[in-house]
């Protein structure tokens, strides 16, 4: 028995995040990779509110970051996990994670990513809303123009769609259900990237990915593979279908592991796990003070 790993998607990041990390020794190669895609020191950048929703730092940053969080983790942990899964861009970390492609690698099909996305809706206001305690059909029933973009729970879901859209969705759903707004300023995960999923999956056979050595939940499918043509294929799809992520950790707990450690910044996915598979332990590697700490927790759970 081993353990899960989840990848952060963008919103969660915060410039206090992961304290440790810049002095970690097996994640400076990595840092300086990022800094050099950045154009300058991330934590400044994370600092920044105007910069935090920018798609092309912010999916860079988070792949280059929880890559260089998960090499510092990795070397200290006898055992590869049982499973990976990233939430949206996370899923371009858990690609170099899980040993599919080089992390350098999946640096640059994150700026790709980044830059696709932003030139599908170039002039076009659009965004993303979470919106719970409704259940899906009947939010699309009511707001024509928003789709699901990410689904969790029936009645806990992701939308996108136009700004105007969004904001006419909490008028009339004001009364019923409960909104929280998503630091991305695009609408990641529908139709609108549909130019976008075409044009990165060229990218991503580029890439010549190999067979992961451990399987892959992807987004698109809610279910986990090895194969490189499949995870290819899925892992562009996600920019215009929505993502399964309920089902991705169905999957993940399907395999038992002895606990999930989620990487990146803030602990949405851990919490977001707990509430649903509280038999399986869940922590954020940023809810711990080093490296060290993380991996005697996950050490407590493998056996």
């Amino acid at each position: 028995m081993t353990y899960g790993v989840l990848f952060s998607g963008q919103g969660t990041q915060h410039a206090q995040m992961l304290p440790w990390l810049d002095a970690a020794p097996a994640a400076q190669a990595l840092l300086a990779a990022v800094t050099g895609c950045l154009g300058g020191d991330w934590r400044a950048l994370l600092a920044c509110e105007a910069c935090r929703p920018t798609n092309s730092l912010a999916q860079p940053l988070i792949v280059g970051t929880a890559l260089a969080a998960w090499a510092a983790l990795r070397a200290l942990l006898p055992q590869a996990p049982e499973v990976v899964a990233g939430y949206s861009v996370g899923e371009v970390a858990a690609l170099a994670a899980a040993g599919a492609c080089e992390p350098g690698q999946a640096l640059q099909l994150a700026v790709r990513r980044a830059s696709l996305m932003d030139a599908a809706v170039e002039g076009i206001d659009t965004g993303m809303l979470a919106i719970s305690a409704v259940q899906e059909g009947e939010v699309l029933a009511a707001c024509p123009g928003l789709e699901c973009a990410i689904r969790i729970d029936p009645d806990n879901n992701i939308f996108g769609g136009r700004r105007n859209a969004l904001e006419e969705a909490q008028r009339v759903l004001q009364h019923r259900a409960q909104f929280k707004h998503i630091c991305v300023a695009l609408a990641s995960h529908t139709s609108w990237m549909r130019s976008a999923a075409q044009a990165f999956l060229p990218a991503l056979q580029a890439a010549d990915l190999r067979a992961p050595s451990a399987p892959i939940a992807l987004n698109a499918l809610g279910t986990t593979s090895r194969s490189a043509p499949v995870i290819a294929s899925a892992l562009a799809s996600q920019l215009e279908s929505c993502v399964q992520w309920g089902a991705c950790m169905a999957a993940i707990a399907e395999r038992r592991p002895a606990c999930v450690i989620e990487i990146g910044g803030g602990n949405a996915l851990a919490r977001m796990w707990s509430a649903r598979h509280p038999d399986i332990p869940a922590r954020s590697l940023d809810e711990f003070r080093s490296a060290e700490s993380a991996a005697a927790w996950i050490a407590r759970h493998v056996r």
